[in-house]
């Protein structure tokens, strides 16, 4: 497939409903062939999807980074589900720091997002004094999860990190993808609210690194910072901006109400006019 192919399908799946990324994307592999496959489902954000590891019963989530084939890692074990026997592993340094991350973003998850699941995959790059790794973190709440109606939301975070160590200091390359998905199932003559989308941007930081266990507080510093950022924008963008549309589409104020503050507004424009 050539270049512009898949351009125009990734330009399609930006412009087709995102709560139905998942399914949307399958049906344009199976249109396009394999040739597309591994590229659209690496280029292609998707909301995480959760497993449980057959070995320690923990929870982990799902993506392209801890993918083999058809099997995904478990970050608790370190094995892959299906089993395999060739499967990719970080070395047995960045394996430590891979527990060692999991287990402090276990905490940050359960302060921050009071449930949720989270999960660090860590990998060797080619690249001498490299690393990489990603860190993901899935909130879902309402009809589905804990049934509590028609009400629900998914909050799914991608954060994407690349590590350049140089001595004592390290160069910290973030690309932070958040997806939202809203839905209000509301009254039967109101209809449905369905508010979704996603919001990526990226940051690289400078930090001193005493010793390798020293990314772990790096990392998880920059990301804290990032996703505070980007709630912020989201709560600008999803709701303040579905706030003034709502209130300029629907007034609290009675239609009597709202032509008699009319007609004294403009008897009081009249009047100032006849003074001049």
């Amino acid at each position: 497939m050539s270049e512009e192919q898949f351009d125009a399908c990734l330009d399609l799946m930006r412009r087709l409903a995102p709560p139905s990324t998942s399914a949307n994307l399958a049906r344009l592999v199976q249109i396009v062939g394999p040739s597309l496959e591994e590229e659209l489902y690496s280029a292609v954000d998707q909301p995480l999807q959760a497993s449980k590891c057959t070995v320690t019963g923990k929870e982990y989530l799902k993506c392209d980074y801890n993918r083999d084939g058809k099997s995904y890692r478990s970050p608790w074990s370190d094995q892959y589900d299906p089993p395999i026997t060739d499967g990719t592993h970080p070395s047995e340094r960045l394996r430590k720091l891979e527990i060692a991350t999991n287990e402090a973003f276990d905490v940050y998850r359960d302060l921050y997002y009071d449930g949720g699941i989270s999960s660090v995959y860590l990998w060797d790059t080619d690249e001498k004094g490299v690393f990489a790794g990603v860190v993901l973190i899935k909130k879902a709440i309402g009809a589905g999860t804990d049934g509590t109606g028609g009400d629900s939301g998914a909050w799914d975070s991608i954060h994407v990190v690349e590590v350049h160590e140089r001595g004592r200091v390290a160069t910290y390359k973030l690309t932070s993808t958040v997806i939202l998905n809203i839905l209000h199932g509301g009254q039967p003559a109101a209809g449905e609210l369905n508010l979704s989308g996603n919001l990526t941007r990226q940051a690289e930081q400078d930090l001193p690194v005493d010793d390798f266990a020293a990314h772990v507080g790096n990392i998880g510093r920059i990301i804290e910072d990032m996703e505070l950022r980007m709630r912020n924008s989201l709560h600008e963008i999803y709701f303040g901006k579905t706030k003034d549309i709502a209130n300029d589409l629907r007034s609290v104020q009675s239609l009597t109400e709202a032509r008699k503050q009319a007609n004294i507004q403009a008897e009081l424009v009249g009047k100032l006019q006849n003074r001049k």
